[in-house]
């Protein structure tokens, strides 16, 4: 994880204060397989009891977002990141699974989450929600040949997308 990076900050910050076990990865530089190929590295490894462990790869977004700030659940992403998570699922194997977490900076007044599910940190309101890898591989469509960026539908993606503390298993999600 890059700890000058708020969205990333943010979410280690909301981890701890649930208390939930997770490994920040150092991601200064890529990681290289054993056979020399380098795959971009994951930002957590969380761990959650009766769960999958998450390997996360966190996402910032503003909400809204735009240049008049009037775009909601932007959810793009580069074909790099699928592919590289796709490969952490693989290494790791049975029992972990690849989770993009959407970590949105509230602007405005609205946001993705209740209010009482949104998280402060450092004077900045965040809300946290999270597809799993599988799906957004499933529904993710090219947005930008020259960037190797996708995204999926926004239909799709406020239909499978889920609020952080349920994949955690952390009752109803209000701020402790």
């Amino acid at each position: 994880m890059n700890r000058d990076n708020h969205y990333e900050a943010a979410f280690e910050a909301y981890l701890r204060s649930r208390p939930v076990p997770y490994v920040a990865v150092d991601e200064a530089r890529r990681s290289l397989l054993g056979n020399g190929t380098s795959i971009k590295s994951l930002d957590f490894i969380v761990s959650s009891p009766a769960r999958p462990t998450w390997l996360v790869d966190v996402k910032g977004r503003r909400f809204p977002s735009g240049d008049q700030q009037k775009q909601y659940w932007k959810n793009w992403s580069t074909r790099d990141d699928l592919q590289s998570l796709a490969r952490w699922e693989v290494l790791f194997g049975g029992g972990f699974c690849g989770l993009f977490v959407f970590a949105y900076n509230i602007l405005g007044n609205r946001a993705p989450l209740p209010t009482d599910q949104l998280f402060e940190h450092r004077r900045r309101l965040y809300g946290f929600v999270a597809v799993r890898l599988s799906d957004y591989t499933a529904h993710a469509r090219q947005i930008s040949p020259s960037w190797d960026t996708v995204a999926m539908p926004t239909a799709e993606f406020r239909r499978l997308a889920r609020p952080m503390w349920e994949l955690l298993g952390l009752g109803d999600g209000a701020n402790p």
